[in-house]
């Protein structure tokens, strides 16, 4: 089995986190895809939600049996996406681990903790994004270009941080961004209203 690792905040899970895993089940490069919403003590994300209520709202996003949720980062400590990577390829010992990656981390990949290692030892599915040039980034990871994938899916510009701006400015025309569940949810637990 191919299983594809789909990593992010999550903050809110919005539509195209889902038509993304979705289209890359359909299009054969994968089978399954598992979200991992990265831990409340990661030091680059200063604003999310608890552990608990994006795992809930990732879990109600996940509406059928090739889309799973796992709480692995969700720890008291930081863990990385090498260590993540780690974990799910000593879990699916007989599975294709593929991490699930846009073309702006990729971008900066480099940087990560062992991010080179990430690219020598990990095949990357790498969802395209229109500011930045996929040329430009293979001629820069040209040695590791065997475990990059460029996908035929294209990430439009919906984001999680304007999504949280409509709520807060009381924009009730949310159906186009997220799943009516998760809307459902955020209003019932007065989520990012302030």
């Amino acid at each position: 089995m191919k299983i594809g690792i789909f990593g992010g905040s999550f903050n809110p899970p919005h539509k195209m986190h889902k038509k993304i895993a979705k289209e890359l089940i359909k299009q054969g490069y994968v089978d399954k895809v598992i979200f991992v919403p990265t831990g409340s003590k990661y030091k680059y994300k200063n604003n999310l939600l608890s552990d608990k209520v994006r795992l809930e709202m990732l879990k109600l996003m996940c509406d059928s049996n090739n889309l799973e949720v796992s709480s692995y980062e969700l720890k008291d400590h930081v863990i990385y996406t090498c260590e993540t990577l780690n974990y799910f390829k000593n879990k699916y010992k007989n599975d294709e681990i593929y991490f699930i990656c846009g073309a702006d981390n990729l971008s900066y990949i480099d940087k990560w903790k062992n991010g080179l290692d990430i690219l020598s030892n990990n095949k990357l599915l790498i969802i395209k994004r229109d500011t930045f040039n996929i040329k430009t980034l293979l001629d820069k990871y040209k040695d590791y270009k065997d475990n990059i994938i460029i996908t035929n899916i294209k990430e439009n510009e919906i984001s999680s941080t304007k999504i949280r701006e409509m709520i807060l400015k009381g924009n009730n025309n949310l159906s186009t961004y997220l799943d009516t569940e998760i809307i459902k949810y955020i209003r019932r637990n007065h989520l990012y209203e302030n």
